[in-house]
């Protein structure tokens, strides 16, 4: 999988394809993550939440699809976005009533013990600034990887990049050296190199790829800054 994964906040259906599109035109971009919004856990509501949008991934051949569930209690969440075709779903910790019955019962639908492999299905663990990393611990070798994120307020593209999240991972990775963490919010051409820095080994981009005029190019340019970081080499 590609060190940069865009991400799509999309408002509507229309703006979940248009956004697909521009995307489609970039050959080296295989994986699309959805940010999925509820409202009430994160604000604003997206699509589907957003206007009473029905449930459903686009057809599509060219990409995988990686939902990211900012949604209340989404164990049900779970369920529909993996039927209708996720290939990796990430759960936020603070979102979950029941964390260790969650985790337990996707293993056992969608986990080794169902049949499949994270090469098929991935399931991954997101957790804001403020939640302490011993929330995750009981998890981390249950789970395919960790999402740090890099803002305060999640559910909206173009927060400001905290830069306590560096430490964390820092604190992380020191502890767990093979386990993927992945960073999602903040993330810029201005922030990648710390995050590469401090352990980060994959970054989720939004506003800094969707915004842009020629999104290969950005894409190009972070590349360039993982290679410089030996992201390839890991």
């Amino acid at each position: 999988m590609s060190i940069i994964i865009p991400a799509v906040l999309p408002k509507s259906r229309e703006d979940l394809e248009s956004s697909l599109s521009r995307l489609a035109l970039i050959e080296r971009v295989e994986t699309v993550q959805i940010d999925v919004v509820d409202g009430h856990f994160a604000r604003p509501a997206t699509w589907p939440y957003a206007g009473g949008a029905r449930w459903e991934l686009p057809r599509s051949e060219r990409f995988r699809f990686d939902l990211d569930l900012m949604v209340t209690d989404p164990g049900e969440a779970v369920d529909q976005w993996v039927a209708l075709g996720a290939t990796r779903v990430t759960l936020h910790v603070e979102s979950v009533t029941n964390l260790p019955h969650l985790v337990a019962s996707f293993e056992k639908k969608y986990g080794h013990e169902a049949g499949f492999t994270p090469a098929l299905l991935s399931l991954g663990l997101a957790f804001g600034i403020e939640t302490d990393l011993a929330a995750i611990e009981p998890y981390v070798q249950k789970v395919d990887y960790i999402q740090f994120m890099g803002i305060a307020h999640i559910g909206r593209q173009g927060e400001p990049f905290d830069r306590r999240v560096l430490l964390k991972i820092r604190s992380f990775r020191a502890r767990h050296p093979n386990i993927v963490i992945q960073v999602d919010g903040g993330v810029s051409l201005y922030t990648a190199s710390d995050l590469f820095a401090a352990g980060a080994d994959r970054l989720i981009v939004g506003s800094a790829l969707m915004k842009a005029d020629n999104i290969e190019a950005e894409i190009t340019k972070f590349e360039a800054l993982g290679e410089k970081y030996g992201m390839y080499e890991r």
